[in-house]
C-alpha cells in the first residue's frame, strides 16, 4: 500500500503547524485539479455547497478524488451541510478532508465530526464500513478503521455572528480539525453585505483567529492576492485559499482584454 494511501499530508501539515495553501475549483473540473497539483499547491478546494452536482452523486466525487490522487494533491471538499449520511458517503469515495459550512453550535460540529470517525471521544463513532473506494473496494481490512480515523480531517466554517459567539464551545469539540472564517457571509450576517473590511466583520474574524490559536486549533481564511496571503500567514492563519480558477480567469483575462482594447482605441 502506498504511503499516500496510509497518510494524509494535509492533516499532518496542519498538525505540525505548517502553513498550507490551496485554491478552489468552482467548476469542479478534474483538469484544474491536475493543474493545481502540478503547481505544487497543498490542497484543492472542491466547492459542492455553491456549485456543481450534489455530492450524493458519489461517482462525481470519486472522479475528482482520482484526479487528485493522480496529481498528488489533497482534495478539500466543502459540503452543502453537515448531514451525517452525506459525510459518510463522501468519505467512502476516498476523500479525507471535509469542510462543513454555516455551523452555529458545538452540537452541530460534534455530530459532523462524530460521523467521520469509527471511534470517537472514548466511545463508538458514527462512521460505518463500506466496501467502496476508501477501503480499496473492500480489500483493505488491516487496521482500516484506525487508519481512517487517524487521517480524516474535518473543518468547519464560521461565517455568521451566532457561530462567532459560540466559538469557544465549538473549539472544544473533540477531534475538530480546523476552523475557517468566511468573510463574505460574515459581512452579510453583520448587516454589511460584502463589506468584508467593515470593522464588525474584521472584529469577528479576529475573534475566531485568536480563539482558535488559543485553543490550539488550526484556522484558515481566504486571500485574494499575494500580499493578502502573506499577511494572513504572518497573522497566524494556517490554511489559506489563495483564489479559484474563475476569479483568476476574470482577473488575468479581464486585465489583458482591457489593455488590448485600450491599445486599439476601443
Amino acid at each position: 500500500m502506498s504511503e499516500r494511501r496510509t497518510t494524509n499530508p494535509l492533516r499532518l501539515a496542519v498538525e505540525r503547524g505548517e502553513p498550507v495553501l490551496g485554491a478552489g475549483v468552482t467548476t469542479l473540473d478534474p483538469a484544474f485539479v491536475e493543474v493545481y497539483g502540478a503547481l505544487g499547491l497543498d490542497f484543492v478546494w472542491l466547492d459542492f455547497e455553491n456549485a456543481g452536482p450534489h455530492p450524493e452523486d458519489a461517482t462525481v466525487v470519486a472522479g475528482l478524488a482520482r484526479a487528485a490522487d493522480a496529481a498528488d494533491i489533497e482534495p478539500l471538499v466543502r459540503l452543502p451541510s453537515g448531514d451525517p449520511s452525506l459525510i459518510r458517503k463522501v468519505l467512502d469515495t476516498g476523500v479525507r478532508n471535509l469542510l462543513i459550512p454555516r455551523v452555529e453550535t458545538a452540537a452541530e460540529v460534534r455530530q459532523a465530526v462524530e460521523a467521520s470517525q469509527f471511534t470517537y471521544d472514548g466511545g463508538v463513532g458514527e462512521r460505518g464500513y463500506a466496501g467502496a473506494r476508501a477501503s480499496g473496494w473492500g480489500g483493505d481490512t488491516d487496521e482500516y478503521a484506525a487508519r481512517q480515523d487517524a487521517n480524516v480531517l474535518v473543518g468547519v466554517m464560521l461565517e455568521n455572528l451566532t457561530a462567532v459567539a459560540n466559538v469557544d464551545d465549538i473549539l472544544a469539540v473533540p477531534e475538530l480539525g480546523f476552523t475557517f472564517v468566511g468573510p463574505s457571509d460574515l459581512s452579510v450576517s453583520a448587516g454589511h453585505p460584502l463589506e468584508t473590511t467593515h470593522p464588525e466583520v474584521t472584529a469577528a474574524i479576529e475573534t475566531v483567529r485568536e480563539a482558535s490559536q488559543s485553543a490550539g486549533v488550526p484556522v484558515g481564511r481566504t486571500a485574494s492576492s499575494a500580499d493578502a496571503t502573506t499577511a494572513a500567514l504572518d497573522a497566524g492563519f494556517d490554511l489559506v485559499r489563495i483564489g479559484h480558477e474563475v476569479g483568476a480567469a476574470r482577473s488575468l483575462l479581464g486585465d489583458r482584454l482591457a489593455a488590448v482594447r485600450a491599445h486599439l482605441g476601443d
